[in-house]
């Protein structure tokens, strides 16, 4: 996998043309900076599910729990998302995003493990 998906660029930064988030992303390199790429689908989707569901970024936030500054620096691609992040958005707006090529199941607590710690099950 060519590319440089380092943290220290953020995704827009691999924009070479047109607007995030329907940008064309290049790294150094000439490849496709995957990550960046997950970053642009994942700003994509949000602001089609928030125009889709007349969800503000202020509504999203108290929905979700998320910062509404951080909502607008994942739509603008300023930041790289973590998973809690994405969790508590697609959480608040009944949505699910998966990367290209992800099977869906269905995940679920199993009993087990230490006490108050149970193991996740992904079911195809």
């Amino acid at each position: 996998m060519s590319g440089d998906d380092s943290r220290t660029r953020r995704p827009r930064d691999f924009a070479v043309e047109g607007q995030w988030p329907q940008a064309l992303l290049v790294d150094e390199s000439g490849g496709e900076p995957y990550g960046a790429q997950v970053a642009q689908e994942l700003a994509r989707r949000l602001g089609e599910a928030m125009a889709e569901q007349g969800f503000s970024a202020n509504r999203l936030s108290r929905e979700s729990g998320v910062n509404r500054q951080t909502i607008a620096n994942v739509l603008a691609g300023a930041v790289w998302p973590d998973l809690m992040t994405i969790a508590n958005l697609q959480r608040a707006l009944s949505v699910r995003w998966l990367p290209d090529g992800a099977q869906e199941g269905t995940v679920r607590q199993e009993a087990g493990g230490e006490e108050g710690h149970g193991h996740l099950a992904v079911r195809g």
